[in-house]
């Protein structure tokens, strides 16, 4: 399989869903869109990972790209391709097809509790975890469900956490790929701007992390995996 990932900011881990396509076997193409790389061919990949960023999805005055970067999502998506969007990834995903952003309506930080919904309990994806599970949360932002899109997963902090439209385009807005190893990296690029966020969570993480990041560590390498299943099923 061929796999596309486009990175918004110079610090991208791919954590759990790289290891799941490791696995897999799959051939991965890096594209830095932050950078000004030129994005991805629809053609020539079989599914497309968009990752988190710090700016929002309509930032387009100092992201130009992020527009072009909905129209192909969109267009991978219509090709019934699969697509994986994490966080900003799952804001572009909805701005795609037709969502609203709601810049700085539902700041959220830290492992946090989600819960799935009745359609998350019978999706091919969300059905692999329990009713509730742990993930890492970093955004400011949320957005509406586009029409017809699948509602997964919510919380208290932001109610569309997970959904899904078609058959595998999928938006996440927690961060299940940042195993424990990717939040202690983000923890040494970013001590100022967590310690704004979330005063005193640097302090409490040595608490934190052994029990919520191991739940969380499962849960994502479990949603990983099962989205990987679905880039060529069957």
């Amino acid at each position: 399989m061929r796999v596309a990932i486009v990175e918004n900011t110079r610090v991208t881990e791919a954590g759990q869903v790289g290891i799941a396509l490791a696995e897999a076997g799959a051939q991965i193409v890096t594209v830095h869109a932050y950078a000004g790389e030129p994005l991805p061919d629809v053609d020539a990949h079989d599914a497309l990972v968009v990752f988190g960023g710090e700016q929002n999805a309509r930032d387009d005055d100092k992201h130009p790209y992020l527009s072009e970067l909905a129209r192909l999502m969109r267009r991978f998506g219509d090709s019934d391709k699969a697509i994986l969007g994490i966080c900003l990834g799952s804001q572009l995903l909805a701005r795609a097809y037709g969502g609203e952003n709601l810049i700085g309506s539902a700041p959220e930080f830290g492992w946090r509790g989600i819960a799935r919904t009745e359609a998350g309990k019978a999706d091919p994806v969300l059905s692999v975890l329990p009713d509730r599970f742990l993930s890492f949360q970093w955004h400011d932002d949320t957005f509406t469900l586009p029409q017809g899109a699948a509602h997964l997963a919510e919380n208290e902090a932001a109610r569309h956490q997970a959904f899904r439209i078609g058959r595998a385009s999928y938006g996440f807005q927690f961060h299940f790929e940042a195993n424990r190893e990717v939040v202690r990296n983000w923890m040494t690029h970013f001590p100022d701007i967590i310690e704004r966020k979330e005063p005193g969570w640097l302090n409490r993480h040595p608490e934190l992390e052994p029990a919520d990041g191991l739940l969380s560590d499962e849960a994502g390498l479990a949603i990983a995996r099962a989205w990987v299943e679905q880039i060529m099923p069957g």
